[in-house]
């Protein structure tokens, strides 16, 4: 394989990571996760004939936007903790 078709595979790669670690990260996916979860707590506390079902679901959903909030911050701390 000669050289300029490898550093073509390279550049098309370092794209496709580039890509997911914007998806990992970005506002979209998060809230997507947020609505999914809230829709499914809601639809389970409904089952289990719990009070107030729609409001209690906002409770795993913005546990989980909160949590996102601090990943970030905790990965840094890990990362300079492995002296990366």
């Amino acid at each position: 394989m000669d050289i300029e078709k490898e550093i073509e595979l390279i550049k098309e790669r370092n794209h496709k990571v580039e890509a997911d670690k914007a998806w990992e990260i970005s506002w979209t996916r998060r809230l997507f996760i947020a609505a999914v979860t809230y829709v499914v707590a809601g639809i389970w506390l409904v089952w289990i004939n719990d009070s107030y079902p729609w409001l209690k679901a906002f409770v795993p959903a913005v546990g989980y936007l909160l949590s996102t909030f601090s990943l970030p911050i905790i990965k840094d701390w890990w990362t300079s903790r492995r002296g990366e």
